[in-house]
């Protein structure tokens, strides 16, 4: 399997497969593909996977894409502007975590299971739900990201607050809560919301730019009622 990530606003990722290669995404995740490949959609994993994923923000049913034939090309493309970050599960054998509608596509052998964070509170009150997806495998994990992609190697203690919904995903050794905004004035007045995203190292962690989802609701905020 080779790929190639093309376009910068709202870019894809071009996979090429040999026959008996194959790529799963969310459904409707395909944006172009050559002759040659056979598409079969089925809850992946099976019905209980299926509904965990339901929960973390993903569809129940995935999308297999198989080649037939050498040198099929099948692209995956981002929902917003944004980036496609690729990540080598062969390189990390304790898997990856990721937030919900992070994940974009991967080969077969990648297996997206849910993970609870360690304090309910974390989801309950963090605004992306306490349920994490965790990929693990020894194949290519395709995330997609708002806006930039920034990565942060966290050292043994050191803490990253990053605002809700802005934590694309990080390695399994790094430590998740949430924190209240101190101070009155701030939570009311500061425009950041009331909790925050604490990461603890050590470990990779991977934040986005933008978050579309609030960016989106700020644009709703601004159009004018309509009666």
């Amino acid at each position: 399997m080779k790929y190639e990530i093309i376009g910068e606003t709202v870019p894809a990722v071009e996979v090429t497969l040999n026959k008996g290669e194959a790529m799963y995404t969310q459904r409707g995740g395909m944006a172009w593909q050559t002759d040659g490949i056979r598409m079969n959609t089925n809850a992946k994993g099976g019905v209980m996977k299926s509904l965990g994923r339901m929960f973390a923000g993903e569809s129940i049913f995935m999308s297999t894409y198989t080649a037939e034939k050498d040198e099929s090309k099948i692209a995956f493309a981002t929902t917003v502007p944004g980036a496609i970050l690729p990540i080598n599960l062969s390189e990390k054998p304790q898997g990856f975590i990721i937030q919900k509608g992070a994940f974009l596509a991967a080969e077969p052998n990648v297996e997206l299971s849910i993970r609870l964070t360690k304090r309910f509170s974390a989801g309950l009150f963090g605004g992306e739900g306490f349920i994490l997806q965790q990929a693990t495998g020894n194949g290519m994990l395709f995330l997609e990201v708002d806006g930039d992609a920034i990565v942060r190697d966290l050292q043994p203690g050191e803490v990253l607050k990053v605002d809700t919904g802005n934590v694309v995903g990080f390695e399994p050794s790094v430590s998740y809560e949430i924190e209240t905004v101190k101070g009155l004035g701030n939570i009311f007045l500061g425009g950041e919301g009331l909790f925050l995203t604490r990461l603890v190292g050590p470990g990779r962690v991977i934040i986005q730019s933008q978050n579309f989802g609030d960016f989106a609701g700020r644009i709703l905020g601004m159009m004018p009622n309509r009666k």
